[in-house]
């Protein structure tokens, strides 16, 4: 029989794993009334920090050792001490702080737990002893690979490369120039006002930019031009061109488009056999600062810029 997870796939692990869960909550209620452990399951992992060494244990310490959050737990203090199962007490070296431990209504409540314990340990190994792979070091791995990235941003970087596939980074043509233009200006006045440098640039992009030996970038998706970006020949000395006029229309942003026309502006860098190239910025924006960074550029100390908005300048050695 094909069963639901046969016809999605991975992709519907988190759905597999609640229903997993849910079996496996079932199945413990159960236990609990086998072995008379009169209390609730959410409470166990709190119950089981509470008589593993059997020291009072504060909210934060047992939040932060069953990696539940903080509200969360406090609201399982709140229940069992109702039940009469907890007992708080000020600590005595800082009156700030709460320590708990079970009370004896909490301890003959629990009184089989250590059987319960052997008990479900021998039958869970003998279950993964007949599994082909381990679940439980599997788990283990999966946590650690969740810790180092979860499975939203991987995602998200599936989907910018699947996105990525239908760009194209073509040169600049006269048609692009009202394109060049409105995305440069929108990010322009969103966040600063418009300098002279900026008009002359802007107004004649083929002249101030192409003719005087730079290059501009132009990013189509599916024949709509969505993203921009300028290499400028430099005056500066220690430079032979600057990254400028780098925009994004708003409805692409996040997508990636603008790491792929910081790549290709890099490599058309390499192509004019440029050393080193510069770039001048401000650090209100973050997302601006974040992608240059990850294009390999570094902060430069000590400098004096063209124009009245910038407060960072950063430089990549080619």
């Amino acid at each position: 029989m094909v069963t639901l997870f046969d016809k999605t796939g991975v992709m519907a692990i988190g759905t597999r794993l609640r229903m997993l869960s849910e079996r496996l909550s079932k199945d413990a209620e159960k236990m609990m009334a086998l072995y008379d452990i009169d209390i609730k399951l959410k409470w166990y992992p709190v119950i089981f920090e509470l008589i593993e060494n059997e020291e009072p244990k504060t909210v934060t310490e047992i939040a932060n050792e069953i990696g539940q959050s903080h509200v969360s737990v406090v609201k399982i203090i709140r229940e069992m001490s109702k039940a009469g199962m907890i007992i708080e007490t000020k600590d005595e070296n800082d009156g700030r702080k709460t320590n708990l431990t079970l009370s004896s209504l909490g301890k003959e409540r629990i009184g089989q737990i250590e059987y319960l314990h052997k008990d479900v340990t021998l039958a869970i190994e003998k279950m993964l002893a007949g599994t082909k792979h381990n679940l439980w070091y599997a788990l283990d791995e999966f946590e650690e690979l969740l810790d180092e990235k979860s499975t939203y941003p991987r995602v998200l970087d599936e989907q910018r490369e699947r996105e990525s596939l239908k760009v194209k980074i073509v040169d600049f043509q006269d048609k692009y120039k009202n394109d060049f233009i409105e995305l440069n200006n929108e990010w322009i006045y969103k966040y600063f006002e418009m300098e002279e440098r900026d008009e002359e640039i802007l107004n004649n992009p083929k002249e101030s930019i192409i003719n005087s030996g730079g290059s501009i970038l132009v990013a189509l998706y599916e024949d709509k031009v969505i993203g921009v970006c300028a290499l400028m020949k430099s005056k500066n000395e220690s430079y032979e061109y600057e990254l400028a006029k780098m925009a994004v229309s708003p409805n692409y942003q996040g997508k990636g488009i603008g790491l792929l026309l910081g790549k290709a502006i890099i490599q058309k860098a390499k192509d004019l056999k440029a050393e080193a190239i510069y770039l001048e910025s401000n650090t209100v924006l973050k997302t601006a600062i974040s992608l240059y960074r990850k294009l390999g550029f570094k902060k430069v100390v000590g400098y004096k810029s063209t124009y009245g908005r910038s407060n960072i300048k950063m430089e990549l050695l080619l």
